[in-house]
């Protein structure tokens, strides 16, 4: 009887350690078939493109120059992605709040750059803030702070898009806090918290860990965003690739050449965006 108790144990520990080593088997299967059709479909589209005269050589010879387009492409994402979730947050609080001023502003800027293309909204703040200059300064106002209207091509393509997204996150943000239950305010307040700390200290933590796969999904949206301000003469990726294929006609490879780049970065935001959601879910394990 006792060896047969002691026996037990074993073969359950060997049946999970089966079944476990057959759900890993059939993951790497399940992905290895998956990865092969990705690749048969790659081959079938080269196959294609080479049959209609696709030049592998067009994109070597220009390959690094449009790379450099890269790091330009990254800073204005990530400045304006910074901007944007503060004018979010300012954004969500403001409709939250119980102040008619702060809510109605904060709802017609959310609704005005919604309802209204990024490009328009790029062309306004690029080509139509320098034209406030001069009736700025007829009404007393310094030339020196009226100057500040007019801006270049980077921090315009920055503002634009800061303000875009800023509020379609401003949704995203309310959502989160409103997200953490009632009862916590009311037992920040029974301790003597302020509203103040108890927005900095028990609601804003905890909504982050809500809203971040969507800031996440914001900012991999926000790099391919970014291409629009090539319209100014900004030199990224985009911009690198018109210029080459309006001087060789080369627009196919080098339009390919560009979203194969801004794939690249989507694949790597994705990746850091799952760390980053593994390390807070961790966080909170503990």
């Amino acid at each position: 009887m006792n060896a047969t108790s002691l026996l037990v144990p074993e073969s359950e520990e060997e049946l999970g350690r089966r079944l476990m080593a057959y759900e890993r088997r059939e993951r790497i299967l399940s992905e290895a078939r998956v990865g092969f059709v990705a690749v048969a479909l790659v081959v079938l589209i080269l196959v294609v493109l080479f049959q209609l005269h696709f030049s592998l050589t067009k994109i070597s010879n220009n390959f690094s120059f449009v790379l450099e387009g890269v790091g330009t492409t990254i800073y204005v994402s990530l400045v304006s992605i910074f901007f944007a979730s503060i004018l979010a947050l300012i954004g969500a609080l403001s409709r939250l709040a119980h102040n008619p001023i702060a809510n109605g502003v904060a709802g017609l800027y959310v609704s005005i750059v919604r309802g209204t293309p990024l490009l328009v909204q790029l062309f306004l703040v690029y080509n139509g803030l320098p034209r406030l200059r001069e009736p700025l300064t007829e009404i007393g106002v310094p030339a020196s702070i009226a100057q500040l209207l007019v801006l270049d091509a980077i921090p315009a393509g920055i503002l634009a898009l800061s303000l875009n997204y800023g509020a379609y996150m401003t949704e995203i943000f309310r959502a989160g806090i409103q997200s953490i239950g009632i009862g916590q305010r009311e037992a920040a307040q029974a301790i003597g918290l302020t509203p103040w700390q108890t927005m900095r200290r028990i609601i804003l933590p905890q909504a982050i860990r809500v809203i971040l796969p969507d800031i996440g999904n914001q900012f991999i949206a926000m790099q391919k965003d970014s291409s629009l301000v090539y319209v100014f003469g900004v030199w990224e990726i985009t911009y690198r690739a018109n210029k080459i294929a309006r001087t060789d006609g080369s627009y196919i490879e080098m339009f390919l050449l560009a979203a194969l780049l801004y794939w690249i970065l989507t694949i790597i935001s994705s990746w850091f965006q799952r760390q980053l959601e593994r390390r807070m879910a961790h966080a909170y394990e503990r």
